[in-house]
């Protein structure tokens, strides 16, 4: 399985592992430590060097209750960052969901984006574009459709009810289908569950335990289980950070989540803590040669 990106086809026979670089001042995880233009690309640099195979960078924090940011302050912090990351040799991401952003990036060579609102998203200055028609008309960049439930400022206020494993699955069914629709040939197109994005704690275990059943839509999955408050809530660690726990106390559950996802059929892990989840990939894998042989 492969998957076509604008400058590389992404090999998923092996699990590949995706850096993140939060190129904000409130991202939930790591906030402000990447913001300038400098200390992102060194981080890129870091990650690299930790073995990620993508990089993901993103301008604007989607954790629940966030609040939006604009167009402006988005290129602005985007764009300086993604001319020099595009130069390192492997494939970019970004994280936006404003089609103007993914066509400014895009211009400069991204290879992926990647969008919590699976391309939905219609910024009512420039209506009716969206993310569907900046990507269906560029000539072969990558895309992950995500699931999200509600939108940042309210996704956790009501969650979603009943059995979400086929709801789900639905979403991004149709979401890939439509995409395909306007010409997007389906090897460029990964779907990504969404854990954490309007979903309670069992929720998110649910799709994980059941993540077999996403698999049957017949694309690559991203799992995005980085340092999430359900892994904590599993832990008994305050779901909001604290001083004592810090986020780095998350670092473990994440890449124990990040491993069952692969051992469960995901073909992308999306992760803070590379160096940690590569070594545990490499053993997962040298199990899973020992079995083949």
């Amino acid at each position: 399985m492969k998957w076509n990106t604008t400058r590389f086809l992404v090999d998923l026979t092996t699990p590949k592992v995706m850096g993140i670089v939060n190129v904000t001042p409130d991202s939930f995880s790591d906030g402000g430590q990447h913001a300038s233009t400098s200390m992102a690309l060194q981080h890129c640099e870091r990650l690299l060097k930790d073995g990620a195979d993508i990089l993901d960078i993103g301008g604007e924090s989607t954790r629940p209750g966030a609040s939006p940011v604009s167009l402006r302050d988005e290129l602005a912090r985007l764009l300086p960052v993604i001319r020099d990351a595009v130069k390192l040799g492997v494939p970019v991401s970004v994280d936006t969901y404003k089609p103007k952003v993914m066509q400014a990036v895009l211009d400069l060579g991204v290879d992926i984006i990647n969008d919590i609102w699976a391309l939905r998203w219609t910024d009512p200055v420039t209506a009716p574009l969206d993310g569907m028609q900046v990507v269906s008309r560029h000539a072969g960049c990558g895309v992950c459709l995500m699931h999200m439930h509600r939108e940042p400022m309210t996704m956790q206020m009501t969650p979603m009810e009943g059995d979400i494993v086929p709801q789900v699955l639905s979403f991004l069914e149709l979401s890939a289908e439509h995409l395909q629709g306007l010409g997007v040939e389906k090897s460029r197109i990964v779907i990504d569950p969404g854990i954490g994005f309007g979903k309670t704690v069992a929720q998110n275990f649910a799709l994980l335990a059941r993540q077999s059943e996403l698999l049957n839509a017949g694309y690559p999955l991203l799992a995005g289980w980085s340092r999430k408050s359900s892994l904590a809530a599993v832990i008994g660690m305050a779901t909001t950070p604290t001083a004592t726990d810090g986020l780095h106390g998350r670092m473990v559950p994440s890449v124990v989540a990040a491993v069952l996802a692969i051992e469960r059929g995901a073909s992308v892990v999306r992760v803070h803590d590379v160096r940690e989840t590569v070594q545990a990939v490499k053993v997962l894998n040298a199990i899973k040669q020992i079995a083949i042989s």
